[in-house]
């Protein structure tokens, strides 16, 4: 039977318990979902909002992308805590330091990506975390960034400058009714990187609230890491709420 899915909707995958360990000494807290019955396609290193105002790798939607894409879009989705950062999951390392040593954190994901043969790499930051996509992330071994509501409080003019050398596709997505940045500004800001492409979305808020939202999101995500792939099912036939380990699926 189709069974909607919705908010609280989590489809199968194999899900596990993952640490980060950084070059300068501390282990963050982690989680790798991917699918439950192939290799996935293409991986999404997410990088949550601020600490300091509630982000962690649970924040609503990245928690939704685990719980979903893998089944829907054969995706890995690794999320973990910056330094300092709690959550369910446990307490990461070290303390928040405003971006600057959280370039470790950025550096340690990419390379768990690398070491596990993840495919396909991309960076996916929300708020905060597209500050530190920007400040961190034109690694060569990733295919590109998506940002979700940047703020572009930390990331500076010459970080815009590197990611314009880099050449990577950089996807930013910005709520009309955004707290910090709006779509007109954004789209004057982000000129400075030719390859950047700004999308403003209508009726949506810095935090994405609401399944509308988080649905836009995932599918803008899925059309730019996995092209002819969106729009992602919206009902899904067979088990719900599964997480399954290798020995389930071996």
């Amino acid at each position: 039977m189709s069974i909607e899915i919705r908010a609280l909707t989590v489809l199968p995958a194999r899900r596990e318990n993952i640490e980060l360990h950084t070059a300068d000494g501390l282990t963050l807290v982690g989680e790798l979902a991917v699918p439950a019955y192939r290799p996935p396609a293409a991986t999404l290193i997410t990088l949550h909002p601020l600490p300091t105002h509630g982000g962690y790798m649970d924040s609503h939607v990245f928690r939704k992308a685990a719980w979903r894409l893998p089944a829907l879009a054969d995706f890995a989705v690794l999320r973990f805590n910056t330094r300092g950062t709690a959550s369910p999951r446990g307490t990461s390392g070290g303390v928040f330091e405003g971006g600057v040593g959280e370039q470790n954190d950025v550096a340690a994901a990419i390379e768990y990506a690398e070491f596990h043969d993840l495919p396909h790499r991309w960076l996916v930051g929300w708020s905060f975390g597209t500050e530190l996509a920007l400040m961190h992330g034109a690694d060569p071994s990733i295919e590109g960034a998506i940002l979700l509501s940047p703020p572009l409080h930390r990331a500076t003019v010459a970080d815009l400058a590197e990611w314009d050398s880099f050449g990577k596709p950089l996807k930013v997505l910005v709520p009309e009714l955004d707290d910090y940045l709006r779509p007109a500004e954004a789209r004057e800001r982000f000129a400075a990187v030719r390859q950047a492409e700004v999308i403003g979305v209508d009726g949506a808020k810095h935090l994405w609230v609401g399944e509308a939202a988080v649905q836009r999101v995932l599918n803008e995500i899925v059309a730019v890491v996995a092209p002819g792939s969106a729009p992602l099912p919206v009902a899904w036939d067979g088990m719900l709420g599964t997480d399954l380990t290798m020995e389930d699926v071996s």
